[in-house]
C-alpha cells in the first residue's frame, strides 16, 4: 500500500508556531515610528506599543495571572484594549472581551461561565461591575482604566489602576513559545433564544485569519483595499469578534492606528478628518449616523474607505454614502467565523461595463469568499446545491479559522458543525461567477404561496425610495397565502 512521505526535520531545525506573538513581531519591521492615537489624548509609536505590551505582561504576572487564566475586559475602543489584545494571550492567558451592551444578567452569566479571574474595566462602566460584584463567582481582582486623573468614588475593591500598574514594570518580557492551539480569546454571542454561547479561538486561528485578510484585501482588486500606509480606525466595538480582526491586521502591517473611545458622532468625524482615516469598518447603523449628519455634506470624504457588515447594507444607504465620496463595500461573516467569510468583489473592468445602479447593487452583495474559505449551499438533508444564481440554500463553510466548538457546550457545537460544515443560518443563492447573495436568515425568510420571499431584498428596495429613512419587513399570517410580507417604514422629517 502506498503511503505519503513526511518531511523529517533535522535535530536543530525549528518550526515557529503560529501564535499572536508572530503578529506583533512584524510591527517593528518597516515603520516603527508610525503613530497609534487615542482620542487625540494619547500618542505613541510602535516601539512604545511593544514596550507597553511587555510592561502589561509583567503587570499581569505581578497580580497573579497564570497561563490558562481568563481575563475579562470591559472597555471602549482604545490603545489599552489593543495592548490587552496582545499581552493577555501572549503570556498564555485567555482574553475575554465582554459585551457591555448585554443585559446585566447576561453579562454576569458570561463572566461566570468564562470563569474570569481578573477584570479590566473602564471607569465609566465601573457602576455596572459594582452592581454585579455580588453575583460574580470567580473574579479575584479588578483593575480600573481611565482617561482622567480622578479615581472613582468607591475604589476600595479595586486592585489597581491600569497606568499605575504598568508604570512600575520592566519594558522587557520573554514571551513564551506557546503551542499554536492554545486558546487565545473568548467572547459570547447571543441569539433570539437561550443563554449566550461562548465562542473561542486559538492563536493559530487568529494568525491565519489575519493572514487571510491581508492577502485577500491587498492582493485582490477591490474598491476597498488595505495597505501599510493606510490610517486605520475601528468603528466596530473591540469586544465584538476582535473588531472583525482588523486591529491585528493593522498592527501586523504597521499602519497608523486611531482609536475613538466611546462612539460619539462629533468625535468620530473629528478623528476621521483630522487624521484622514482611510480605512475603517462598521455596521449600517453607524454608517447611517455618519451619513445623516447635516455637517457631512460640506466635507471632502473621498479618502474614506469602509467595509460594511453585521447586517445587510441597504441600497439607499449605500447610494447616500457613495454620493458623499465614501468608498464602501459589503463584507460578511459571523461571530463563529472569526468573522470574515466574504467581501464584495468589484474590479475596474466590471465597473466599466455597469451602470451606476448596477455598481451599487454589486457593492451591497454578500460578495465572494476570501482566500482559504470553502463555501457551499446545503439543503436540510445535507445535500449540496448548485451555484446557478437561483437555487436557495443555507450557507455552510469551512476555513482554517472557524471556531471548532462553543465553549463548554458539546451539543450546541455538534449542531453548529452538522455534516462536517459550519452552519451559518443564512439563506442565499450563488451566482455562476461565484458571488454570494444572501436573501435572509433561515428563521426570517418569508414563504408565501409556496415561494420564498426575502425580507432583506424588500428592505433594500424600499430603502431606496424617496423620503424613506428606515424600514423593516416582517412576515405576518395570511389566510390565502399562509404568510405575506408587511413593510414597516420610518419617513424622513417632512416626508409624506
Amino acid at each position: 500500500m502506498a503511503t505519503t512521505r513526511l518531511v523529517t526535520p533535522t535535530k536543530s531545525a525549528y518550526d515557529p508556531p503560529l501564535i499572536i506573538k508572530r503578529i506583533l513581531e512584524q510591527s517593528l519591521k518597516f515603520e516603527p515610528d508610525r503613530e497609534i492615537v487615542y482620542r487625540d489624548l494619547i500618542r505613541m509609536n510602535y516601539r512604545d506599543l511593544n514596550k507597553r505590551i511587555s510592561q502589561l505582561a509583567n503587570a499581569l504576572k505581578s497580580i497573579g495571572v497564570k497561563e490558562g487564566d481568563v481575563i475579562g475586559v470591559l472597555e471602549f475602543d482604545s490603545h489599552r484594549y489593543l495592548e490587552l489584545y496582545f499581552a493577555v494571550p501572549m503570556i498564555g492567558a485567555v482574553l475575554h472581551t465582554i459585551n457591555y451592551r448585554l443585559s446585566p444578567e447576561q453579562i454576569a452569566y458570561t463572566m461566570n461561565h468564562a470563569e474570569d479571574k481578573v477584570v479590566f474595566c473602564h471607569k465609566t462602566l465601573l457602576p455596572l461591575i459594582t452592581a454585579l460584584r455580588p453575583s460574580l463567582q470567580t473574579v479575584e481582582k479588578y483593575v480600573v482604566m481611565k482617561d482622567d486623573a480622578d479615581m472613582p468614588g468607591d475604589a476600595s475593591f479595586l486592585s489597581g489602576e491600569y497606568e499605575t500598574l504598568l508604570a512600575g514594570q520592566s519594558d522587557e518580557y520573554d514571551f513564551p513559545e506557546l503551542g499554536e492551539h492554545t486558546m487565545a480569546s473568548l467572547f459570547y454571542t447571543t441569539g433570539t433564544t437561550g443563554l449566550p454561547k461562548g465562542v473561542c479561538f486559538s492563536h493559530r486561528q487568529l494568525v491565519l485569519h489575519t493572514l487571510g485578510l491581508v492577502s485577500s484585501m491587498s492582493a485582490i482588486e477591490s474598491p476597498v483595499r488595505i495597505h501599510s500606509t493606510d490610517v486605520y480606525m475601528p468603528i466596530t466595538p473591540m469586544f465584538h469578534v476582535h473588531a472583525w480582526g482588523m486591529p491585528y491586521v493593522a498592527t501586523m502591517l504597521g499602519m497608523k492606528q486611531v482609536y475613538p473611545g466611546p462612539y460619539e458622532p462629533e468625535m468620530l468625524m473629528k478623528l476621521i478628518l483630522g487624521h484622514r482615516v482611510s480605512f475603517s469598518h462598521c455596521v449600517p447603523t453607524i454608517l447611517g449616523m455618519l451619513v445623516n449628519n447635516p455637517k457631512v455634506k460640506a466635507l471632502d470624504l473621498s479618502f474614506f474607505r469602509v467595509i460594511i457588515g453585521g447586517s445587510a447594507l441597504p441600497r439607499g444607504l449605500a447610494q447616500a454614502a457613495l454620493e458623499l465620496g465614501i468608498d464602501i463595500i459589503s463584507g460578511y461573516g459571523m461571530s463563529e467565523t472569526c468573522p470574515v467569510l466574504t467581501i464584495a468583489y468589484l474590479t475596474k473592468e466590471m465597473k466599466e461595463k455597469m451602470s451606476k445602479e448596477e455598481e451599487v447593487g454589486e457593492r451591497i452583495k454578500t460578495g465572494r469568499p476570501v482566500l482559504f474559505v470553502d463555501l457551499k449551499l446545503m439543503d436540510d438533508e445535507g445535500k449540496f446545491l448548485p451555484f446557478d444564481g437561483k437555487t436557495i440554500g443555507e450557507i455552510v463553510v469551512r476555513a482554517p479559522w472557524l471556531t471548532q466548538t462553543y465553549y463548554k457546550e458539546e451539543e450546541r457545537s455538534e449542531d453548529l458543525w452538522k455534516y462536517g460544515y459550519m452552519h451559518t443560518g443564512d439563506m442565499a443563492y450563488v451566482e455562476p461567477g461565484g458571488t454570494v447573495v444572501i436573501v435572509d436568515r433561515k428563521k426570517d425568510v418569508i414563504k408565501s404561496g409556496g415561494e420564498w420571499i426575502s425580507s432583506l431584498a424588500l428592505e433594500s428596495i424600499i430603502s431606496g425610495l424617496s423620503g424613506v429613512k428606515e424600514t423593516a419587513v416582517v412576515g405576518i399570517p395570511d389566510p390565502k397565502w399562509d404568510e405575506r410580507p408587511l413593510a414597516l417604514v420610518v419617513l424622513n422629517e417632512g416626508a409624506a
